[in-house]
């Protein structure tokens, strides 16, 4: 009887999540229900198969609304009904047209109209709707019956829901509470009733349950889940498919290894057999066609995922990462057992990601491709402020609402509701987004699955997340973009063009293992550089000495927070620098783990040991990697996996204590494992950038720069190329663009840097100047250039006219002067007659006053570095080159801060900091809770430090004991004003990050033995 039930789907309208749903209509003895969320299908699926298990019928629809305003309800009848409801809604999207008062013609829906606002006419497959409570307007009725339906919906469970539901409805109209009119809510009856209250309730009325149950019987929408929905063939059959794959990977492996590599040869028969099997071959050749289309554009990509452990992916071009050469194991990313194709995330530079989409759309059609969708949750922080602005609370009170936790927050009863209503919809569905990659490609019109939106980026959303895309037989493509290769492919455009000449930087062997690059990453020296260039990153390099590719490979899987949490980081480690210390825990560790020191760093170690321990086939170490990590398995099926490794390790000859040990190993990494050729894609990356950086620094800074750095402030990168030997420049209107611009070692900054300047008049700056030729003067400037007072002063106080001779006072003067016999309107000056010149006065400037005005305009000094602007002469007794040197003893240092990042401990919050000291040399200082509570961070600026030196394998770093913050000499700007005179210092920056881990686990707890189990 239920033919409108709306779940969380129906954003800020519906309650009840779906398993909820099910599990209400299953107590109220529903033996068929529809789900009908507004303007939506996002809960669909997952509707179908959660009803199949408690034998209820799903009913497939939408209820269809304009504003809020209710036009009907729409029921599938079947899969041809979804589609026709999908393509209408989808054109009301696509136009922001209002829909139609009444439905169009569907041929295989079934609609439902209001009983006060039915058409006058209904088609046959149109009903009017009769609520409980409308039921008494049926006595006396003199129209027909037999077009009538029971309209029972669904929206909330409980009177506390229906507040809930009328505090989402405020949200969504961005109102109070109590300013919610009625026709914005539900009414107060859209509950669940069991299903023989409710037929009582139309006893009277016998056609309508009849009519209701034949609108129900006409409905059967099937869906088959198990039949993959991309698109199948790249060419017109799987047969064409896998000849054309066949030919592409003999030419690209003949590229790769040459003619005659038996072993090669070898594995690309066998991975082209099983490719062939599971019909894969589409995906794959679908994935050539667009890296052939972006080398035809001269894009640089990073192919990596599961997808990088194919040599046809390595011949195809898709990926720089070569299994054999890497013993990467192809049943990793594609067996027997795994249905769905491999994994391949691509990257390319943020500057180019749209050019491929376009590509993708336009060649695949946009019938068939869309993006995924996300369901953008409601969050602890957002959840207050929304929930507490409907409740009328001041700013103030929001504010601490959400940067609060709740046992600090107020206790007056508006706060406790505000609190209980903000729990309840905590994981709640807030909005829909597009998913930042994914991308799917349909064999059929997409519009066969859902009704699609089109976001303001310009390409089409589906109105589900990928994780249901993956459950309903779409594989997505994952097309991202990073600034790292945008940082690559400029660097290598700056080198050609500064120095002539041409770097082939997509030859991995020109920089993969390069050797002096080699000694760079191996001494940290790696900032700017994609993924090695933190501050942790850096320090695991030179704790691990890191001096080739294979041992970046695992620095890059290591790093990850859950590695290191479960304690292989740190074994890592010691085992690298004391291979002497430990003992390989069986043969099988040291044969296939040798690399690796024995330790299962990467998912497939797991499959290694698997295999070659334990017995089992490949594939079917495959699947227990998959269980371990979680990747859709139950617990059931986990058991399952693990009854067989047992068996098979018992068949093999080994003593059960031994393999429940080999066990306990795999089930504490497999879930924090990094898939090898994940890192290694990962690693290449980092040596292209790293190798840039050794032999073209300062064009490859002033591109990390312009592709706005990486982990760390643009001011870093500055200091960076200034320690390379580029010679940095403020932004000036006769050599500077948007960007960062260089002339040989000379660095520009771009007027994007100068804050308060609008971009549309730094580009209005150049174009002009490009047209008509280099500035002249202030007043040649100021005839050709529209721009205020005030901009005019940002552009004096950086310098930008420093090249007309005259000092800033005496332009300040004189652009006052231009002003004021400028038109009434400031906003263009139209001087075309030459300029009274003016006898300007000789006026005294601070040396201070330009690094004062850097650091207010810039957020940092570049005429001088913050160390000479400090009172003290004192730079520190120790430099951070000779902390190595100083192992235990206490040491005072003056240095700069770079960036710090919290980290919990079990005893509280601590800090690890990074720092540049006088000569520009970077260290790493570790700040503990007790110490932080006396000497805390007081933001950016330069800190007098003492601590003690600790030298862990290679890598010193200072314990902080004390620490103050410096002054800098007073603003000379304000020398009448001595209460603003070290304002302008408190704009000195540092980079914070945090994490909300929870504390790493103790050595003892981790419990990695480094001996053989004693078996006697």
């Amino acid at each position: 009887m239920y033919l409108n039930c709306h779940s969380f789907h129906s954003l800020r309208y519906g309650t009840i999540p779906l398993d909820d749903l099910i599990e209400k209509a299953v107590r109220s003895g529903v033996t068929a229900m529809a789900l009908t969320d507004i303007n939506t299908v996002t809960g669909i699926y997952d509707f179908i198969i959660e009803c199949k298990k408690v034998s209820i019928k799903p009913i497939i629809g939408i209820d269809f609304r304009s504003d809020n305003e209710f036009r009907y309800i729409g029921l599938a009848k079947n899969a041809s009904g979804l589609a026709e409801m999908n393509r209408f809604l989808t054109k009301h999207n696509f136009d922001k047209s209002p829909l139609p008062m009444e439905a169009p013609a569907f041929e295989s829906v079934m609609v439902i109209y209001a009983f006060a606002k039915a058409p006058m006419v209904l088609k046959t497959n149109e009903y009017i709707g009769v609520r409980p409570e409308e039921v008494g307007k049926l006595f006396g009725y003199k129209g027909s019956l037999d077009k009538m339906v029971v309209l029972q919906p669904v929206t909330f469970r409980t009177k506390k829901e229906y507040q809930l539901h009328k505090i989402l409805r405020a949200i969504d109209n961005n109102v109070l509470l109590s300013k919610l009119t009625p026709e914005a809510i539900a009414t107060p009856y859209e509950v669940m009733v069991e299903e023989e209250r409710l037929r009582a309730v139309y006893k009277d009325y016998p056609q309508l349950l009849a009519n209701t149950q034949m609108v129900m019987d006409s409905c059967d929408f099937q869906y088959d889940f198990a039949t993959p929905k991309n698109k199948k063939h790249y060419t017109n059959s799987s047969e064409s498919d896998i000849a054309l794959l066949t030919t592409l990977a003999h030419q690209g492996m003949e590229w790769r290894y040459g003619k005659k590599d038996k072993i090669a040869l070898a594995r690309v028969q066998k991975e082209l057999k099983v490719i062939h099997e599971l019909q894969f071959s589409g995906y794959f050749l679908i994935t050539w066609d667009i890296i052939r289309y972006s080398n035809s554009r001269g894009f640089l990509h990073i192919g990596r995922g599961s997808g990088a452990n194919s040599i046809i992916a390595y011949c195809l071009g898709i990926t720089d990462i070569c299994p054999i050469e890497l013993d990467l194991y192809f049943e990793r990313f594609l067996n027997e057992n795994r249905k769905s194709p491999p994994d391949f995330d691509i990257d390319w530079s943020w500057q180019e990601r749209d050019v491929i989409l376009e590509y993708i759309f336009n060649r695949y059609g946009y019938e068939n491709v869309a993006f995924c969708g996300t369901n953008v949750e409601f969050k602890y922080r957002s959840i207050f402020r929304e929930v507490g602005k409907v409740f009328g609370l001041p700013k103030e009170e929001l504010d601490h609402l959400a940067k609060n936790p709740m046992r600090l927050q107020q206790t007056n009863s508006v706060v406790q509701e505000v609190q209980e209503y903000g729990m309840l919809l905590e994981k709640y569905p807030n909005q829909r987004s597009m998913h930042s990659c994914g991308i799917i490609i349909s064999e059929e019109p997409i519009t066969n699955y859902t009704p699609l939106e089109m976001p303001p980026k310009g390409f089409p959303i589906v109105l589900f997340d990928m994780h249901v895309a993956e459950a309903i037989g779409f594989e997505k493509f994952d097309i991202l973009s990073q600034r790292g290769i945008g940082t690559i492919d400029d660097t290598v455009k700056l080198v050609a063009k500064n120095r002539g000449i041409q770097i082939n930087i997509r030859d991995t062997s020109l920089s993969k293992n390069e050797k002096l690059a080699n000694t760079f990453l191996a001494q940290g020296k790696t900032i700017g550089c994609f993924y090695i260039e933190s501050p942790a990153m850096r320090g695991l390099l030179r704790r691990l000495s890191c001096d080739n590719y294979k041992t970046l490979v695992a620095a890059s899987s290591i790093i990850r927070p859950g590695v290191a949490k479960s304690g292989m980081m740190k074994e890592y480690i010691f085992r690298h620098n004391n291979p002497s210390q430990f003992e390989y825990f069986h043969k099988v560790f040291e044969e296939q783990l040798g690399e690796t020191y024995g330790i299962m760093v990467y998912q497939e170690d797991v499959i290694k040991i698997a295999l070659h321990y334990g017995g089992l086939p490949a594939a079917d170490g495959d699947i227990l990697r998959r269980a371990m990590s979680g990747k859709g398995r139950s617990l059931a099926a986990l058991q399952k996996v693990k009854d067989h490794f047992f068996e098979s390790c018992a068949l093999q000859g080994h003593p059960e204590i031994l393999s429940q040990e080999i066990y306990r190993q795999i089930e504490s990494f497999a879930g924090y494992s990094f898939c090898k050729a994940h890192s290694a894609s990962y690693a290449v990356e980092s040596y292209q950038s790293l190798y840039l950086k050794v032999y073209y620094p300062v064009e490859f800074m002033v591109a990390v720069i312009n592709n706005q750095g990486g982990f760390y402030r643009t001011e870093v990168y500055i200091h960076e190329a200034r320690m390379a030997g580029g010679t940095i420049h403020n932004p000036c209107v006769n050599k500077s663009e948007l960007t960062t611009t260089l002339y040989g070692n000379d660095i520009y900054l771009g007027f994007m840097h100068l804050q308060g300047l609008a971009e549309k008049l730094a580009g209005e700056i150049v174009r002009e100047r490009e047209l008509q030729g280099d500035y002249l003067s202030l007043e040649d400037f100021c005839n050709r250039v529209k721009i205020g007072l005030e901009s005019l002063k940002l552009l004096i106080f950086i310098g930008a006219f420093r090249e007309t001779g005259k000092t800033k006072n005496q332009l300040l003067i004189l652009a006052s002067l231009l002003f004021n016999s400028a038109p009434t309107d400031h906003q263009m000056l139209l001087l075309q007659e030459s300029v009274k010149e003016y006898q300007l006065p000789k006026l005294e400037r601070s040396r201070f006053e330009d690094a004062f005005d850097e650091i207010e305009l810039l957020g940092f000094p570049t005429s001088f570095t913050p160390f000479d602007l400090l009172q003290t002469p004192f730079r520190g007794d120790v430099m951070a080159k000779d902390l190595a040197l100083n192992h235990k003893k206490q040491v005072r240092m003056l240095a700069y801060l770079i960036s710090r990042k919290q980290v919990p401990t079990a005893r509280g919050t601590m800090f690890f900091g990074t720092w540049v000291d006088f000569e520009g040399t970077y260290f790493d200082t570790t700040h503990f809770p007790d110490n932080l509570q006396v000497y805390p961070f007081q933001g950016g600026g330069c800190y007098l430090l003492l601590g003690t030196v600790e030298v862990d394998y290679h890598f010193p770093t200072l314990t902080i004991l004390k620490m103050a913050k410096l002054p800098f000499v007073p603003d000379p700007r304000y020398s009448d004003s001595k209460d603003h005179q070290f304002i302008t210092q408190q704009r000195m920056k540092e980079d914070v990050s945090s994490t909300q881990r929870a504390p790493y686990p103790q050595a003892h707890k981790i419990n990695l033995p480094r001996n053989k189990m004693n078996l006697s």
